[in-house]
């Protein structure tokens, strides 16, 4: 006898990758279950502004610090993002849940609803056609995607630039956000001294991201009260957990929050997840599965599948991060203002290889987290940076995933090893990198402060990519052009794993475009073949 499926497709995980399958698949009418580890915040985000808050505040430690203290039990973490008590349920219990052990590498997911784009920087970007040509699909496919998914979540920052083709998103974007007193002397001078920067391999426009200058679908556009860091009251953030009311809105979707799948399994014909739901034993059916649980635990949950402890390649982004100073700006007042990116730029470096980065309002970020990189005592720092901040931008730059050296493999306890690393030209693109920088922002009259320039460590970058690729002819390890995994029919990989090149620029809106593509055509075969 044929047992029915519980389900037509199982989706795995509801991050930006998830809802964005989940959505074609839904409008099709096919019976959807998405299943997520159903953490949420505990620590409402502020209404009033930033500075408000910290110069009125008596409590304030309560969401800088945490009543758990959260903020002094992860001091030594790579990013302010694991110390801010809003954020941390976006990163709980996600290694326990999911056995990870890494060597030289940052490995971080989340159990949350709406994954990392609860934590995330929101900068998003388009793949050109030639960057494209690795992926197995036509490059017209996945336009059409980077469309109906920009359009969908709201994206603001378009404005005619240098960098309006490298991002590749105007057509269908807001305009930008205002820029602070900051960004617009750079971005001015910038104007001026266009010619003797592009000498230099330097392009500089507006950021473009993941967030509303106008009001967009229940959500509201940014205030500019400097609260990116510790959560927006507002939802001016984009979050796929926002997007969870208009999925249930269908019928045929359900959701369960608190699930954690452990295995995917096939008997009799029929795909399964087993796991735990609150402590129970759990086991749901499906005649697909679309696994989105972001690259660590989608690849874990893959192998285990294919029970192959075979090594993969593991993509990340060499990173690095530095601190801007404008004397000109010495003295100036500390305003509320955006607190993600407000300019980005492009630079070109050696053997074909282009680095990208942007930068940010200090506003919103504690002067403590500057002060514990000075090589001098505490409190002189924080006497030096308060007078000095106002005036100062953060700055980050990614390399090219194909200059990361990482690899993961289930052990035969299954648990996925991360052996992390950078190829070796990376320590000299670097010093390249910071050299042409120092030199770009000085023709714009902006230091970049001696010894601010630091490599951030393998995985910090938190862009993972590529353990399960898509291939044209797809072998064990691999999927093909609609992210199934080979040797395994049936379950389809749609975040980043199944991504067949990282490159520096943003990648989370192309994993959520091409998972929007993998979920069409899901949809379709499944309409004509159920």
């Amino acid at each position: 006898m044929v047992t029915v499926p519980d389900f037509d497709v199982i989706v795995i995980g509801s991050g930006p990758a998830g809802v964005s399958a989940a959505f074609p698949l839904v409008e099709a009418g096919l019976k959807v279950l998405m299943v997520d580890g159903g953490k949420q915040a505990e620590v409402a985000p502020q209404s009033r502004s930033f500075l408000t808050e910290r110069s009125q505040n008596p409590d304030q430690w309560k969401w800088m610090i945490g009543e758990d203290h959260v903020a002094l039990r992860n001091l030594n973490a790579v990013s302010p993002k694991f110390r801010v008590p809003a954020l941390s349920y976006a990163f709980a219990e996600f290694a326990a849940a999911n056995p990870i052990r890494a060597d030289n590498f940052v490995a971080v997911g989340s159990l949350a609803r709406g994954g990392l784009s609860n934590a995330w920087g929101c900068g998003v970007a388009r793949l050109s056609a030639a960057e494209l040509a690795p992926f197995p699909v036509a490059a017209s496919d996945m336009e059409q995607s980077y469309a109906r998914v920009t359009r969908r979540i709201g994206v603001s920052g378009a404005q005619a630039d240098d960098l309006t083709e490298y991002f590749g998103l105007d057509a269908w974007a807001q305009p930008p956000i205002p820029m602070d007193a900051n960004h617009w002397q750079i971005f001015t001078r910038y104007t001026s001294h266009k010619q003797r920067l592009a000498a230099l391999g330097f392009r500089l426009g507006r950021s473009r991201v993941a967030a509303l200058s106008s009001d967009h679908n229940r959500r509201s556009a940014c205030n500019l009260s400097g609260n990116c860091l510790w959560g927006c009251h507002r939802k001016a953030l984009y979050s796929a957990a926002d997007e969870l009311p208009d999925l249930l809105a269908h019928d045929t979707f359900r959701y369960r929050s608190g699930l954690i799948v452990d295995r995917i399994d096939r008997s009799d014909g029929r795909l399964s997840i087993q796991g735990r739901e609150r402590g129970r034993g759990m086991s749901l059916s499906a005649t697909r599965i679309v696994i989105a649980a972001g690259t660590l635990a989608t690849t874990r949950l893959a192998l285990l599948a294919l029970e192959t402890e075979r090594s993969v390649q593991l993509l990340s982004n060499p990173s690095a991060a530095f601190l801007l100073w404008s004397p000109s700006r010495l003295g100036s007042p500390r305003t509320d203002g955006f607190g993600l990116g407000q300019l980005s730029f492009s630079l070109d470096l050696e053997d074909q290889v282009s680095a990208f980065g942007s930068t940010f309002s200090t506003v919103g970020i504690p002067v403590a987290e500057f002060a514990r990189h000075l090589p001098f005592g505490r409190r002189p720092a924080i006497d030096l940076l308060r007078s000095l901040l106002s005036s100062c931008l953060v700055g980050n730059l990614f390399l090219p995933g194909r200059l990361s050296d990482n690899a993961v493999a289930l052990d035969r306890d299954g648990v996925l090893i991360i052996t992390g690393g950078h190829a070796a030209a990376v320590g000299g693109l670097l010093t390249l990198a910071e050299s042409r920088l120092r030199k770009a922002f000085w023709h714009m009259r902006v230091g970049l402060l001696p010894k601010s320039f630091t490599a951030v460590a393998p995985g910090g970058d938190i862009h993972y990519a590529g353990t399960l690729p898509m291939r044209e002819c797809p072998v064990l390890g691999e999927t093909d052009a609609n992210g199934e995994l080979a040797q395994f029919g049936g379950v389809h990989i749609v975040d980043g794993a199944c991504l067949p090149t990282l490159t520096e620029k943003s990648h989370t809106l192309t994993i959520m475009a091409n998972a929007d593509r993998i979920g069409r055509a899901m949809a379709m075969a499944m309409q004509f073949d159920p």
